[in-house]
């Protein structure tokens, strides 16, 4: 992916290297935690607090870091990827505003509650901030064989925004109200399943339109969709429940399977339109 010379947007802010704490008690609540972040890519912040709140992390201090341009490679890529996402849904959608971006290491206060390292990236929409650990593109490559390219990366960061862009639009607002008026989990997790998909079906659409917002500056390379798409792959509910050792469960499914993952971004990415990203039709 080339990304190099894309603009910066100078409005990230960079808590690391703050410290934030360890996750309290340690043990079987890291894992726990551990295994939730690897079924996020727009973590419920509702679960964020709730799961703070049993391993202790609820009530700290908002933390606040340097806002600008991070000067490492790691930090720039995030600025670049946020600006130029941000370039699109301009274009995209009427009223646009951008999201806070917040990167960090261990844990931070959020608006939703204490986010946490192990429950990976997530969007607060209390703040309108994405939150980023960027250790956890590495845990998502090593431990759940997602791929490493910085495509497959920028598509975690997309998600997140197209949460940000549900937000804007209302549609969370919608998804929340459906849940409380569903008859039982299952269908309740079928509007979160909806939900999740249109975030990846939005990342798509970015994909599709980066270069056009930059003059050819950030942009895909050949490869880089299917890079995308096996990273989608990775991180289905299915293949995350095989993983780790249980049965399939469609009724438990919170972001879609990994054949509806890949599905959704490739049909965002071959329309490049918001409008062909209705994933609520069978919810």
């Amino acid at each position: 992916m080339r990304w190099q010379g894309g603009r910066t947007g100078g409005g990230v802010e960079d808590r690391r290297g703050m410290g934030g704490g360890a996750i309290a008690g340690g043990g079987l609540g890291v894992g726990v935690l551990a295994i939730i972040g690897y079924l996020v890519f727009g973590i419920d912040p509702s679960t964020t607090t709730q799961l703070a709140s049993q391993f202790g992390g609820v009530g700290a201090e908002q933390q606040q870091g340097e806002v600008g341009t991070p000067k490492d490679q790691a930090g720039r890529f995030v600025d670049v990827i946020g600006s130029n996402i941000d370039d699109v849904w301009s274009q995209k959608l009427d009223g646009y505003q951008s999201p806070n971006v917040v990167i960090y290491e261990q844990g931070t206060g959020t608006g939703c509650g204490y986010g946490q390292s192990a429950m990976g990236p997530f969007y607060c929409p209390t703040d309108k901030t994405v939150y980023l650990d960027l250790g956890f593109w590495e845990e998502m490559e090593t431990q759940l064989g997602a791929s490493g390219a910085d495509f497959a990366r920028a598509y975690v960061i997309a998600h997140e925004f197209g949460h940000h862009v549900q937000t804007l639009t209302g549609t969370s607002d919608q998804v929340r109200q459906a849940q409380q008026r569903a008859q039982g989990e299952a269908e309740a997790n079928q509007y979160s399943v909806a939900l999740e998909l249109q975030a990846d079906c939005y990342a798509g659409v970015w994909a599709r339109n980066a270069s056009a917002v930059s003059n050819g500056q950030v942009a895909l390379e050949p490869g880089d969709i299917e890079e995308g798409m096996k990273t989608a792959q990775a991180i289905g509910d299915d293949t995350l429940q095989r993983r780790g050792g249980g049965r399939v469960s469609p009724e438990s499914f919170t972001h879609g399977s990994s054949a509806q993952r890949v599905e959704w971004l490739q049909r965002g990415y071959q329309s490049g339109d918001p409008a062909s990203c209705d994933t609520f039709a069978g919810a």
